[in-house]
């Protein structure tokens, strides 16, 4: 088997294809919830613990020397990622929650019994005759 042919044959399954749909779609989701923090819940939250921008928030290790910049430790941006991570990872749990349960309600609709073959026919033919008697 030749390697164009392998990878046509990798590409063409369809975890691969719903893999890279996920992954668009949660880069994408990821921007929303990204916006979500930075642009609405970080300003309530700076209001709160009295910082005005956290990203701007570091610790100075070593001043500026001339041309050389000063060396600093931004724990601020830390501090962000972390409430961007936390945030992202409640709204996706949140979202494959709501999918869970449309997954279970569909799956609480009962389906319709199977209509009888032949012979099970056969055998209640048999036994009303058979009670009949």
């Amino acid at each position: 088997m030749s390697l164009v042919s392998e990878f046509k044959e990798f590409i063409s399954r369809g975890n691969v294809v719903d893999l890279a749909v996920g992954v668009i779609i949660g880069g994408a989701f990821g921007k929303i919830v990204s916006s979500l923090v930075a642009d609405i819940i970080m300003p309530f939250i700076s209001i709160i613990v009295g910082a005005v921008n956290f990203k701007d928030l570091s610790f100075v290790l070593k001043d500026a020397v001339g041309e050389t910049a000063a060396v600093t430790l931004n724990y601020g941006m830390f501090i962000q990622n972390i409430f961007d991570f936390l945030i992202i990872a409640a709204s996706i749990f949140m979202f494959i929650k709501l999918i869970n349960n449309f997954k279970r309600k569909k799956e609480d609709i009962p389906a319709p019994p199977p209509e009888p073959n032949k012979q099970e026919l056969l055998l209640e033919e048999i036994r009303d005759i058979l009670k009949n008697k």
